[in-house]
């Protein structure tokens, strides 16, 4: 054999050889052999946090003065305060009168107090303006309201009285029992007697 056949066959024969070892792998897969998987690269997919749930919204309020707390404060009536009257003014017979919350809830003193005069008939007049409901005088437990009470100056038609009587305007039909007060040689005078609205200081009481 000459040289030049003999190297042939030598490559030839380690060509096949190569050949062999590159499939070796693939055959040792195919009958069940151990592969080491390729470990995977960091994720691309994003991280950003979940946004967070919205924060409820605050409920609303209803329109209109005041505040949800005042819908449940009643007017007054004589059964939730007690009363008073001192005399202010002996010359127009004018009398500071008084009432006082003496119950455990708020309550509001509305316009003007309904004042009889003995066993006169009729009731005082309104003097002044009072404020609408929602705006009316509110009383906490102890705290007090006041008004001015004039039967006038001696003219010569009125009479005299001891007492008068009192009653809440609760805007509404209930009983209410009278309260009464003392008020020594008060004198009514027929067409100049008023009252005016519960106020909350002694000043405008007496000077409305």
């Amino acid at each position: 054999m000459s040289t030049v056949r003999r190297a042939a066959l030598v490559l030839t024969t380690l060509s096949a050889a190569l050949a062999l070892t590159a499939c070796g792998p693939a055959e040792d897969d195919s009958a069940g052999g151990t592969v080491t998987a390729t470990p995977a690269g960091p994720s691309t997919a994003s991280s950003e946090p979940p946004s967070k749930p919205s924060k409820p919204s605050a409920p609303s309020t209803p329109s209109g003065g005041g505040s949800s707390a005042d819908y449940d404060v009643f007017p007054c009536s004589t059964f939730d305060v007690t009363f008073t009257a001192s005399l202010a003014e002996p010359t127009t017979s004018s009398y500071l009168l008084k009432v006082t919350n003496k119950g455990t809830k708020a309550c509001r003193a509305l316009g003007h107090p309904v004042v009889t005069f003995g066993d006169l008939d009729g009731a005082a007049t309104e003097r002044g303006a009072a404020p609408g409901i929602e705006d009316a005088l509110r009383l906490e437990p102890g705290e007090s309201a006041y008004a001015g009470l004039m039967g006038g100056a001696d003219d010569g038609k009125g009479r005299t009285v001891g007492s008068i009587a009192m009653t809440m305007n609760t805007e509404s039909d209930l009983e209410q029992t009278p309260l009464t007060a003392s008020t020594p040689n008060l004198y009514v005078a027929p067409d100049i007697n008023s009252v005016t609205p519960w106020v909350n200081n002694v000043e405008d009481a007496l000077s409305l």
